[in-house]
């Protein structure tokens, strides 16, 4: 007699966060919990990976995405089956949009490498409307994570 399995099903965290720096760590760390809670380890590196594209994107989302009175959204899935951990995080500044700088604009200063560390980190990354059709866009990431529960 062999038992069954049921079938995995994907992992889902969704919460709103205080368009400040303090509500993107708190996001980080949160995300950070979760992922923990649904197998990736604190100091693996999948977990590692994942929770730094979560900071750079929460932090993107506060710096150039902010509109005062409005906060941030943050989407994460995880789907055992495939392996793949999806970040969302949306912001209500649509025309601010996502692009990686050149290396011609890579200089000395501060800030402008968040998305460099997104695309080298990020199996994929890209930007879309916001769902529902409300104001602003949603930034995602896709990034492999074997060993989800």
């Amino acid at each position: 007699m062999t038992a069954t399995q049921p079938p995995l099903t994907a992992r889902r965290f969704a919460m709103r966060f205080s368009s400040t720096p303090r509500g993107a760590r708190l996001a980080r760390r949160l995300c950070g919990h979760r992922l923990d809670a649904w197998g990736l380890p604190y100091g693996s590196d999948a977990h590692d990976t994942v929770t730094l594209v979560v900071a750079e994107l929460c932090a993107n989302a506060v710096r150039h995405g902010h509109v005062a009175g409005r906060d941030f959204h943050v989407l994460l899935t995880a789907d055992p089956a495939t392996g793949t951990v999806r970040i969302e995080v949306s912001d209500t500044r649509g025309e601010h949009l996502p692009r990686v700088p050149s290396p011609e604009e890579d200089g000395p200063g501060d800030g402008g490498r968040g998305l460099l560390l997104v695309e080298a980190l990020a199996d994929r990354w890209g930007c879309t409307a916001r769902a529902g059709g409300g104001p602003g866009k949603t930034v995602w990431a896709e990034c492999y994570a074997p060993g989800l529960a």
